[in-house]
């Protein structure tokens, strides 16, 4: 893609990595289970995914569901799925880990980008779950990771294009900082004149309406399977040219 920045897109399943290719993205973080905020994607997806795109492939590596703190345990889970990503020829990781004050345990981080090798590592929204936002930049550039995908602490990364700007202009060219989380067509512009970033990621998913003939009223646990809005994926690209 010819652009002045580039598109990763946060996919929840092989169909949106497919779209996300074809609209011209650089890079996918695949994910499971969009409403937790994306966890690890099964072996099955993964392998599937990278045969059928040729962008580059990230899986976010996380267990569950809510903070980046993990005992030994969890700790074993993610080391075997980085050798399962490698294995798969993934390109990339997408993880974070934390201490149990909030700090990113650099020790941690460091030994996943280590065990990771030769694929590349970005740390994940762990750093928007931080005490100190600067003291993490730190921590992550030493771990050795290439990027940190954060909304700069806010909720939505176009709500904090001049604190994305700062951490930009702090990482200089020792790490990527990439903006992400409530990025559209509509706010991309603003954002990126504001941050001065040069990647940028976003999922722009939408619901689908459900195939089936026949849907159960009384049972209402069934979630939604999600595209990414084609229009939206299309205009930010067209911002970027």
């Amino acid at each position: 893609m010819s652009a002045k920045a580039i598109l990763e897109v946060c996919s929840f399943n092989i169909q949106s990595c497919i779209l996300a290719e074809k609209a011209g993205a650089y890079r996918v973080e695949l994910c499971d289970n969009p409403i937790e905020g994306g966890t690890t994607p099964s072996y099955g997806h993964i392998k599937q995914t990278r045969a059928k795109i040729s962008i580059k492939l990230y899986p976010i590596l996380r267990p569950r569901s809510g903070n980046y703190y993990y005992d030994e345990t969890e700790l074993e889970i993610l080391r075997e799925d980085i050798r399962v990503c490698k294995e798969l020829g993934c390109d990339g990781i997408s993880i974070g880990v934390q201490l149990i004050d909030g700090r990113i345990d650099k020790d941690r981080l460091k030994e996943f980008v280590d065990l990771a090798y030769p694929m590349r590592v970005t740390c994940n929204r762990a750093f928007d779950a931080t005490p100190d936002m600067y003291q993490a930049l730190e921590d992550i550039i030493d771990a050795g990771c290439e990027r940190i995908l954060t909304s700069g602490q806010a909720t939505g990364a176009p709500e904090a294009g001049k604190v994305l700007g700062e951490i930009v202009k702090a990482a200089g060219d020792r790490i990527i900082i990439m903006p992400g989380a409530g990025i559209r067509a509509s706010n991309i512009r603003q954002l990126m004149e504001e941050s001065g970033a040069k990647e940028y990621h976003g999922s722009f998913r939408v619901p689908t309406k459900n195939p089936m003939t026949f849907a159960n009223p009384n049972v209402t646990d069934f979630g939604n399977v999600y595209l990414p809005d084609e229009a939206e994926l299309a205009g930010v690209i067209e911002a970027f040219r």
